[in-house]
């Protein structure tokens, strides 16, 4: 690997090592499909602190949050930070899959509401969410690696030396805008540059990391630990990957502000504005959207089973997980730093990609050895994620899709390891058909949410029904998933004129309603254009009712209106339907919601009994529901340990805000 020193392959080399060693060591532990899914529910405050933290922190997120800083300034940093006004309701959360009891997501639905079919679809649907995450992280720790190692400019060849020299020519046209000394001409040809570089041919760098060779690497490295060892190798991992995620994030604060000359430079070489963490991307509505849409989804992800349920009881579950994210949390803080650091190096939109604003900075600033210390920290993270959607999708694929076609405990884990590795090489094709950082943390954030919005109802409304659920996933999929990415390979919708408006922003064209616009013929000045990426719907819905003017709205408030769109519609649609549709079997409803308000017990054998008593008698916690034993909305009272959780988690929140504003305050000044 070209630009790497010898002691970065042996950092990286010896850590790929050590996880497939811990793999082989965790598989005595593995022989059952609980102890294979779930550790055998044994796992504590410790490991399920790294658990949550190394599931929910990958490079991806480093990558993302530096890369919005960059674009955006400080505030961008909302679309990854709103998340720490969720851990207050982390708190309550990681109890409920840990009370459920059940081995994968899509039993929640065959539990609740008896219906085989919609188990499968969950599955299904999953499985293909599964694939896009664990896209995305091969995706960005690609990015980060190949920025990382550079092929020489003496051995660029014809096309590579035209496409850096194209792009370091729009920067100079760029730069030309604010002093409007661009001629007609000159206009034309930044046009002609912008659509190269929303094509993706324009480049500040060439890298010389092959994409292909490089997801193989790793995915084969977390595909043998976690065949062999399953969940007890993830947890492990996940530990020793925690500390290198840490590290990572760390290293470049130090160095950078070195490299720029001290704190003091900050205020000088950034502007107030992107030093402000609630500018543009930082509205109250734009936080609350984000914020809508990310509590929302989280509901729906296929490994909240596994990784809450392989908690031996509920205060591991619920300390160990809010811990974990508490800690992701801050790590957004470290990677927005290194967004501000970035610009005050290379100047705003100073790169051609900037998603490679991570890789770029490790290039420039860290020693030989360390670059290895920081690759093998980007490795670590994207392998926690895999290893975590991995036996998620391989728990749906055993237990909810082909159950019936495994007669055997042995055939079964052999089915579950075949999983693994099938998700797995799904997710390198995946990775190798994305192209924007940006563009795949929207999608994120958005994808689970019909799914989310069905569990958060299953958790606390007895009337919602089978059909409501269908509905709602159905129509929500089309809204925010099928119509939006295929839109623009229908011609007809990509070259409508009405949608294919672009308006000035900032001395930019941006489109109203697509990722991007571009020309039809780039070549041809007098070419058409065309939407390119996702289509907003969602915005597009709203400007024909009337609810917004969707051209007079800035980008982040277009995101925003989108956000609030998907957040809502699907609640809307199943509390309509479920009103109109069939009921579940109400025995079956009040086990489910009998099981949900029994603690759980602190041995297997105690809390199996726990299980039949409420088995024998469902009702018998219904004096703690909020609303009377009557209601069918099943919110309950809370403890005192619910209610000292709560406000410490929500002090902790606000404490980490104050921190982040009195620091950016001190950059500022």
């Amino acid at each position: 690997m070209s630009g790497l020193h010898f002691l970065d392959i042996a950092v990286i080399v010896t850590y790929l090592v050590i996880v497939v060693v811990v793999g082989y060591r965790a598989s005595q532990a593995s022989a059952s499909e609980e102890g294979y899914f779930l550790a055998g529910r044994k796992l504590g405050k410790f490991y399920q602190f790294f658990l949550q933290f190394g599931n929910a922190t990958e490079p991806s997120g480093a990558v993302s949050n530096a890369t919005l800083v960059f674009q955006r300034g400080v505030s961008g940093v909302w679309l990854g930070f709103q998340t720490i006004f969720m851990n207050p309701y982390y708190w309550f959360m990681y109890v409920w899959f840990r009370r459920v009891r059940l081995v994968t997501m899509a039993d929640l639905f065959e539990d609740r509401f008896g219906s085989r079919g919609l188990s499968r679809m969950y599955a299904v649907f999953q499985i293909g969410v599964a694939c896009v995450f664990l896209g995305s992280g091969n995706f960005v720790a690609y990015k980060i690696a190949s920025s990382l190692v550079l092929k020489p400019e003496v051995s660029w060849n014809a096309a590579e030396q035209a496409s850096v020299a194209g792009y370091a020519e729009m920067k100079a046209l760029e730069k030309q805008i604010p002093d409007n000394t661009l001629t007609i001409e000159s206009r034309q040809r930044l046009d002609e540059l912008r659509d190269r570089y929303a094509r993706g041919e324009l480049h500040s760098y060439i890298t010389s990391l092959p994409e292909i060779p490089f997801y193989l690497c790793f995915t084969v490295v977390v595909g043998a630990y976690i065949v062999l060892g399953g969940m007890t190798a993830a947890a492990v991992n996940e530990t020793l990957q925690g500390f290198l995620i840490i590290v990572f994030s760390i290293m470049l604060i130090p160095v950078g502000l070195k490299f720029i000359g001290g704190w003091d430079q900050l205020k000088h070489k950034v502007s107030a504005a992107d030093l402000d963490l609630f500018g543009v991307s930082g509205s109250p509505a734009f936080i609350v959207a984000s914020l809508l849409v990310g509590l929302v989804q989280i509901h729906g992800l296929s490994h909240n089973m596994g990784i809450s349920g392989s908690a031996k009881d509920e205060y591991a579950a619920r300390s160990g997980g809010v811990g974990g994210t508490y800690l992701k949390r801050i790590m957004i803080i470290l990677w927005a730093f290194a967004g501000i650091i970035a610009i005050a190096m290379f100047g705003k939109d100073g790169l051609s990609d900037p998603d490679a604003v991570w890789g770029t900075m490790s290039k420039e600033l860290l020693g030989p050895g360390f670059v290895g210390l920081m690759l093998a920290g980007v490795i670590a993270g994207t392998m926690s994620t895999l290893a975590a959607k991995a036996l998620a999708v391989s728990s749906l694929f055993v237990r909810n899709v082909f159950r019936d076609q495994l007669k055997s405990t042995a055939a079964t884990m052999s089915a579950a390891r075949w999983a693994v590795i099938a998700v797995l090489v799904l997710g390198v094709i995946s990775g190798a058909l994305m192209d924007n950082v940006t563009s795949v943390v929207k999608l994120i954030l958005t994808v689970n949410v019909p799914f989310g919005a069905a569990v958060i109802l299953i958790f606390f409304w007895r009337r919602l029904t089978a059909g409501g659920v269908w509905a709602a996933v159905i129509l929500s999929a089309l809204v925010n998933l099928i119509v939006p990415l295929l839109a623009n390979h229908v011609e007809s919708v990509a070259r409508s004129p009405e949608l294919t408006q672009v308006v000035e922003f900032k001395g930019k064209p941006r489109s109203v309603y697509w990722e991007e616009v571009v020309r039809i013929d780039p070549a041809n000045p007098a070419s058409g254009v065309k939407g390119r990426g996702r289509f907003n719907i969602e915005v597009w819905t709203l400007d024909k009712l009337g609810i917004v003017n969707a051209a007079a709205m800035t980008p982040a408030g277009r995101e925003t209106a989108q956000f609030f769109f998907d957040g809502f519609f699907p609640f809307v649609v199943m509390l309509v339907v479920s009103l109109f549709t069939k009921r579940a079997d109400p025995v079956l409803v009040a086990q489910f919601y009998g099981k949900m308000k029994t603690p759980v017990g602190p041995s297997p054998e105690a809390d199996a009994a726990e299980v039949e008593a409420t088995r024998r008698n469902p009702t018998r916690f219904d004096g703690d529901k909020l609303l009377g034993a009557g209601s069918s909305w099943e919110f309950c009272k809370w403890t005192r340990q619910d209610t000292w959780g709560f406000l410490a988690c929500l002090a902790t929140s606000w404490a980490i805000v104050g921190a982040f504003v009195l620091v950016l305050h001190f950059a500022a000044t």
